[in-house]
């Protein structure tokens, strides 16, 4: 089962990294049905099996943190049998989803505090914090009009699966727009809220396209707040390692004397962005 896991988490390009991190903790649940000899046996076996989830997607700050704290959790414990390593295994799982999934949404509810002040905003790509604390706003705000331009976010449109489900949410009036008319449409917007794939030493990555929309908006003196689960700042430990896609996602027809270059994030250094709210801090620059 974990083979499998870390050959899908390789392929799993339009999921956001919460949603690969509690896959990969989950497959970690699979050692327990196998037999070792010794604690040590197991550990050596949790130890290699977690490099090879983290390794699956060497992009996701989030798995690579979960990951390391599930293993780090079982070592520390110092269990005297497999069977007890095993349970303890399965604490540390738990653990580590829980926080993951309620981490992104206290993340969401901080976020709203911002939005209840921005009548118009403009967001990219697509990401479930944002979309939660989107519609967090609207429940908890009398009389919701709130206005969202959502890029499409090429070459894979994942801002077309945002905007119609931001379509659905009473309150919103919804906005599609290509990647190139964002500086076109910031004068319009009080705020851009985008998510995070990861902040490390002082650079958020994230989807590309988000640094040339940070800087037109500080250009334009529009406030950029990304927002995210506290498992997505990184403070040593984890070196960024950019996801190069295939060019056909870019276009279909061969490259006949060019090359077709199709990074999956840019970095956008930090001194760009106005906030970075998580679940566990609100950090102003």
């Amino acid at each position: 089962m974990i083979d499998e896991t870390v050959e899908e988490i390789s392929e799993m390009q339009t999921h956001s990294s919460s949603i690969v991190a509690i896959k990969a903790a989950r497959a970690l649940s699979a050692l327990g049905n196998r037999e070792f000899p010794t604690v040590e046996e197991y550990l050596r076996a949790l130890d290699r099996n977690s490099g090879a989830l983290r390794r699956a997607n060497p992009s996701h700050a989030s798995l690579h943190t979960t990951q390391r704290r599930i293993v780090q959790r079982v070592r520390d414990s110092d269990p005297d049998s497999v069977s007890a390593a095993k349970e303890l295994t399965e604490v540390a799982i738990t653990d580590v989803v829980e926080r993951v999934q309620t981490g992104k949404a206290r993340a969401a509810k901080r976020c709203g505090a911002f939005l209840d002040d921005s009548a118009t905003i403009l967001t990219h790509d697509y990401s479930s914090t944002v979309l939660e604390a989107i519609e967090h706003r609207v429940r908890t705000v009398e009389d919701p009009d709130l206005e969202v331009y959502a890029t499409e976010a090429r070459p894979r449109y994942l801002g077309r699966k945002l905007v119609r489900r931001l379509a659905t949410v009473e309150g919103v009036e919804a906005h599609l727009i290509i990647d190139g008319a964002a500086g076109h449409f910031l004068s319009d917007c009080d705020r851009v809220v985008v998510g995070i794939d990861c902040i490390v030493d002082q650079t958020l990555y994230n989807r590309i396209g988000t640094y040339p929309i940070a800087a037109t908006a500080a250009h334009r003196d529009v406030p950029v707040t990304a927002v995210g689960s506290g498992s997505k700042l990184i403070d040593s430990g984890f070196k960024f390692e950019n996801e190069i896609r295939s060019p056909t996602e870019v276009m279909r027809e061969p490259a006949e004397g060019f090359t077709v270059e199709n990074p999956a994030y840019d970095a956008t250094p930090t001194r760009l962005l106005d906030t970075v709210v998580t679940d566990k801090s609100i950090i102003e620059f």
